[in-house]
């Protein structure tokens, strides 16, 4: 009778449902690609470096300095860049290409992979199982957002086009901040060619005074210098980081709404590997059923 007793408590034991455990996998599906972006900062210093190696070797590096210029430059490159947006577009833009040094980036077949990992937690235990990896989901935002839809029971097209609307959202203000970047880095060489015609009148205009050709001189030089310095050297790279910036961050993202949608409708993870591999660039495509996964009696 006690051993009866002891089989029923073992088989109430084992008949109640065992907590799912996929907690531990979203921390290892995203790996976050560095911190700095080295190939801007090893790049604009390198081409820093040239210019400043070409001046001091033919000469003083002070001959290159003129408050003048640099106010027609500077300030006349900020004032046009403005008047052709608005200083919330501008400001957003300086803002995003400050980012852009330190943009910590996604690599997408870890995205991919950390969606494949969450869509089976769910199919193993359910989708209200993922309340538990919500906290280690902080890091990234939007996919916390995505997963605390698919737990709060929304429907599938919900999430969907809430979803489709931030990425939609982020990338147009991205594409806006690219834009006066590349319209900043059009109106520095003009600003430039500006200055340099102003310090030729001055200089026509004192052809009588030798001493004051020399400052008119460096004046009509030195803005053409500088303006196709900052348009060519800096906005210009700026603009085309924030540009790439803006499509790896759509892609993340676009990555993330097919993974919340596909586990809100509680599709199979392998249709959902296919559709996150038609999305992917060739080179980041997975094989997590063929090469990952768990085999069954292994």
């Amino acid at each position: 009778m006690a051993i009866s007793s002891d089989n029923a408590a073992s088989r109430a034991k084992a008949a109640q449902p065992q907590p799912a455990a996929p907690a531990a996998a979203p921390g290892r599906g995203v790996r976050l690609r560095g911190g700095l972006d080295v190939a801007t900062l090893v790049g604009l210093a390198a081409a820093g470096a040239v210019i400043l190696l070409a001046i001091t070797t033919g000469g003083s590096a002070r001959a290159f300095l003129d408050p003048p210029s640099l106010l027609i430059v500077l300030g006349g490159t900020l004032a046009v860049t403005t008047a052709s947006f608005s200083l919330g577009d501008v400001a957003v833009a300086w803002r995003s290409a400050a980012a852009v040094l330190v943009h910590q980036t996604l690599d997408p077949k870890g995205v991919a992979r950390q969606v494949i990992l969450l869509a089976e937690a769910a199919r193993r235990a359910g989708p209200e199982t993922l309340r538990n990896v919500l906290p280690e989901l902080r890091a990234e935002p939007f996919l916390h957002r995505s997963v605390t839809l698919i737990t709060e029971g929304l429907p599938p097209d919900s999430i969907e086009q809430m979803l489709t609307g931030e990425v939609e959202a982020t990338a147009g203000a991205l594409g806006r901040s690219a834009g006066v970047l590349r319209r900043a880095s059009e109106v520095a060489p003009a600003m430039g060619l500006i200055g340099t015609l102003v310090g030729l009148v001055q200089m026509l205009g004192s052809l009588n005074d030798p001493s004051a050709i020399g400052p008119a001189m460096a004046l009509a030089l030195l803005t053409t210098f500088y303006g196709a310095v900052l348009g060519n050297v800096v906005l210009s790279p700026l603009a085309a980081k924030v540009e790439r910036s803006a499509e790896e961050d759509a892609l993340v993202k676009t990555l993330f709404t097919i993974g919340a949608v596909s586990i809100a409708r509680q599709e199979n993870p392998r249709r959902l590997e296919m559709l996150l591999n038609a999305v992917l660039p060739p080179g980041k495509r997975i094989q997590y059923f063929d090469r990952e996964a768990p085999r069954v009696g292994a």
